[in-house]
């Protein structure tokens, strides 16, 4: 049988250490192709380059890859391009991650990482976006190598869905510590940020973006739940963003 063809992308840029655990997961699986930007886009959300030029560069940081750039724009734009100019025919499957931090709850919103299997899934193509709740660039993500490697093949062997993203976060465990897998709906949380005003050197002021993330949600369904307690949260998102629930409401407006 053909092996599955699988783009590989992410936001913390094409040299991160989440990509390249990634890229040796999918090796496994199917062939692989990476686009993924050349320096960190984490936060970036939906964005696409509209007001510059987009560079790619062919690179060779896995001498077993024959596909892989390096592109200058957002994780949406490496999909977009990916698309549009470098594969000649759609993956079966675009992965993005795995991301070094959270993309959990309302994070969601502002991840490259998410924004990018987004894109694909608009595109009609099945998609996961991996995150491992650790920050630090020497995270360690043999651990959940396994896993990924089950939740791809399992995507794989059944199907994601029409229109539906997976969103996929680690606790920053062991793997004998992970007590296992929980399908869940995105907690209710939110961020209470201020701007912590500081000075340079040079008697310029700027602004640095601070907050606290505060979970508002007590259900025990949830994926701030299912990672706080030791399990692998997957949660299906869409790109529908239409509240169908208040349109009956709405219609009862005099308008």
């Amino acid at each position: 049988m053909q092996r599955p063809l699988i783009l590989v992308t992410n936001d913390d840029g094409i040299t991160a250490p989440g990509i390249r655990a990634l890229i040796d997961v999918m090796k496994e699986i199917g062939d692989v192709v990476v686009v993924a930007p050349n320096s960190a886009q984490s936060g970036m959300g939906h964005a696409i380059t509209i007001n510059n030029t987009l560079t790619l560069e062919k690179v060779h940081i896995d001498e077993s890859l024959d596909i892989e750039y390096a592109c200058s724009g957002t994780p949406v734009d490496c999909v977009k391009i990916a698309l549009g100019q470098i594969l000649d025919r759609k993956p079966d499957l675009c992965v993005s991650g795995i991301n070094h931090g959270s993309n959990s709850s309302i994070n969601v919103i502002y991840s490259g990482t998410m924004s990018a299997a987004l894109e694909a899934g608009m595109s009609g193509i099945p998609a996961i976006g991996f995150s491992l709740l650790d920050f630090s660039w020497n995270a360690d993500f043999e651990q959940i190598k396994p896993f990924i490697k089950k939740i791809t093949t399992e995507a794989l062997k059944n199907g994601i869905p029409a229109d539906v993203v997976l969103n996929v976060n680690f606790p920053k465990l062991s793997m004998d510590d992970i007590n296992g897998v929980k399908i869940c709906r995105q907690a209710k949380a939110s961020w209470v940020e201020n701007f912590d005003k500081r000075e340079s050197p040079h008697g310029k002021e700027y602004y640095w973006l601070v907050g606290e993330f505060v979970n508002q949600d007590r259900g025990e369904d949830t994926d701030e739940w299912a990672l706080k307690n030791g399990y692998v949260s997957i949660v299906p998102v869409h790109f529908d963003l239409t509240a169908h629930h208040v349109i009956k409401t709405i219609n009862n407006w005099d308008l």
